[in-house]
């Protein structure tokens, strides 16, 4: 029995797949981005002739990954079934007309790519040019489910979770009737997750199902030929125990390994170098790290980053390291309110600080570096025009520029524990601050989650290297220079004040050259 795989570490990830540690990733919306671009340019624009100015754009943002989303192809049932919720898209899109519909981007059809946007080629020459300009590609994984037109359904209905013509009469809202192959029909159930009604638009399958494990297996080969990872959609759904509990018997005995370990292997048999993601929840990042993923989504952060839990988000920080570099951190996602609505511009500024130089990979979205407001469904294929926030893309474009700094990926990272000025003054309790050092370069990173001005004092007693000589200590997010004695900071340690949702990203730098 092989039921479980560890994660591989930072340095073995690096070594074997050549990804970057501590990525930065940026979330695209692929159909929202290629119709803006042909708006603008009024003409057709596909993945393969996407002009060269919009991939050197991506590049000087210094992304370390793209995350196309949506791109597969979305066949008549996904799109029909979204078109009976046109209405609810008004809100995003208040001139939307069914052209703008194509239907969900995780009601998948096939694992190909939709022709209109470039079609398989079209992918291959995207990800050409991103390579050159040393940006990799991650492309969507939906385990649990596709959509109820799938080839599937016909040629291999043994792969889905199955009823009975009683639950179709009972349940029309779980089950569906499909016909197979052989003109037989099939009761089938639709995809969901324990706690929540079934997605309409989508067919379950059935991770227990041998076949469907090796089928899955083949599909993920196919994909590791197009991209260099994988963001794999509610991931724990497949997980033996969660799916157990979800469908209670109609899945049949759980296998003696786990669905994830079997896949991931035979994709990187063949495909060594593909990273993979998990989006999970519900405190399973543990589990889903130790079935083979590299990066799990750190949705417990994000809740503590909305609610201000700055003593909170210290003890997260405070765990295994190894378990903090296979985090990967966002303030917003196609799946989360836009930042702007749930932080606001300057408390943005002050998260934002913070998972993009924190160890674990950091996700940015569509829009986000812009400000945008709009929370767009992943039906739709249009976004609505906002106006633009100079000020915050200014922001994200000094932090970017700082977080690709080769100390935030080769460094080693270090909680420090800011400490009171003045003995009456407990403010220093609301600062988060850690360091980064490498060889001959280092950094200290101080975020302010609060609306309180706070003070603190930080201790750089092992900064030895900064005994007798002046320095002045950049930061890079301000663009301010400030004057210290080397031998001051190390006995009474770096004291400042910090404006509510500030941060500051501190460089030393020497005088004496």
């Amino acid at each position: 029995m092989n039921a479980a795989q560890p994660s591989r570490s930072a340095a073995a990830r690096a070594a074997s797949t050549g990804w970057k540690a501590n990525p930065i990733i940026y979330e695209i919306n692929t159909w929202v981005w290629l119709n803006q671009l042909r708006r603008e340019r009024n003409c057709e624009i596909t993945l393969a002739d996407v002009p060269a100015i919009e991939i050197d754009k991506l590049a000087a943002w210094r992304f370390d990954a793209v995350w196309l989303m949506g791109v597969w192809r979305r066949g008549p049932a996904t799109r029909m079934s979204a078109l009976n919720y046109v209405h609810e898209y008004r809100t995003a899109l208040p001139d939307i007309s069914e052209a703008d519909v194509p239907g969900s981007a995780y009601a998948i059809h096939d694992y190909q790519v939709e022709e209109q946007l470039g079609g398989r080629e079209g992918l291959a020459v995207f990800r050409a040019r991103l390579r050159q300009r040393g940006i990799k590609l991650i492309l969507d994984f939906v385990p649990n489910h596709v959509a109820t037109d799938h080839r599937w359904i016909r040629e291999h209905p043994e792969f889905f979770i199955r009823g009975a013509p009683e639950d179709l009469n009972a349940q029309p809202a779980q089950y569906f009737g499909a016909p197979s192959a052989t003109g037989e029909e099939h009761v089938i159930a639709h995809g969901r997750d324990p706690y929540f009604p079934a997605w309409i638009d989508t067919a379950q399958l059935n991770a227990f199902q041998p076949g469907l494990r090796e089928a899955m297996a083949e599909t993920l080969i196919d994909i590791g030929s197009q991209c260099d990872g994988l963001r794999c959609d509610m991931a724990m759904l497949t997980t033996n125990a969660i799916f157990a509990q979800t469908w209670q018997g109609r899945a049949g005995e759980a296998p003696a390994r786990e669905y994830w370990p079997e896949v991931i292997s035979a994709a990187r048999s063949v495909h060594p170098q593909m990273l993979f993601l998990a989006e999970v929840y519900w405190d399973l990042e543990h589990e889903l790290l130790s079935q083979g993923f590299d990066y799990a989504y750190d949705k417990r952060m994000y809740d503590r980053v909305i609610n201000r839990d700055v003593q909170g988000i210290k003890a997260h920080l405070r765990a295994d390291p190894a378990y903090l570099n296979s985090n990967i951190r966002f303030i917003e996602n196609h799946d989360e309110p836009r930042a702007m609505e749930s932080l606001g511009e300057d408390r943005q500024k002050a998260a934002a600080t913070l998972i993009c130089t924190l160890p674990g990979a950091a996700l940015l979205h569509q829009g986000q570096l812009e400000g945008r407001r709009i929370k767009l469904p992943v039906q739709i294929n249009r976004a609505a025009g906002e106006p633009a926030r100079p000020l915050l893309t200014r922001f994200y474009r000094r932090l970017l520029c700082e977080a690709a700094k080769p100390v935030y990926h080769d460094g080693s990272w270090r909680m420090l524990e800011p400490g009171p000025i003045q003995a009456a003054d407990f403010t220093h309790g609301n600062l988060i601050a850690y360091s980064w050092r490498a060889a001959d370069d280092g950094r200290i990173v101080v975020v302010n989650l609060t609306a309180e001005w706070s003070r603190a004092a930080i201790g750089l007693a092992d900064w030895e290297h900064l005994a007798g000589g002046p320095y002045l200590l950049f930061d890079a997010l301000n663009e301010s220079y400030s004057h210290h004695s080397g031998d001051a900071l190390l006995q009474a340690g770096l004291q400042l004040e910090v404006a509510p949702f500030g941060a500051h990203l501190f460089r030393f730098v020497s005088v004496l050259g």
